[in-house]
């Protein structure tokens, strides 16, 4: 785990987001206290089916798609 300050992460940002894509936990702090926390997005596990949601809405208000 590496923690850095917000400073050094604006200036090692290349570098910071390299190192989460590496699978190492990367740590942005202000003030000493942790604040986010830099890591790696997993990719679904399986694909999206379309259609897998129908039947799963019950209400749409009559004006969703108006432009006011």
């Amino acid at each position: 785990m590496s923690i850095f300050d917000i400073a050094d992460a604006k200036r090692h940002f290349s570098k910071l987001v390299e190192k989460a894509m590496l699978g190492e936990e990367v740590i942005i702090s202000r003030d000493n206290k942790p604040v986010l926390k830099l890591m790696r997005m997993d990719r679904p596990k399986r694909p999206r089916k379309p259609g897998s949601g129908k039947g799963q809405i019950l209400y749409i208000a009559p004006d969703f798609d108006s432009h006011n």
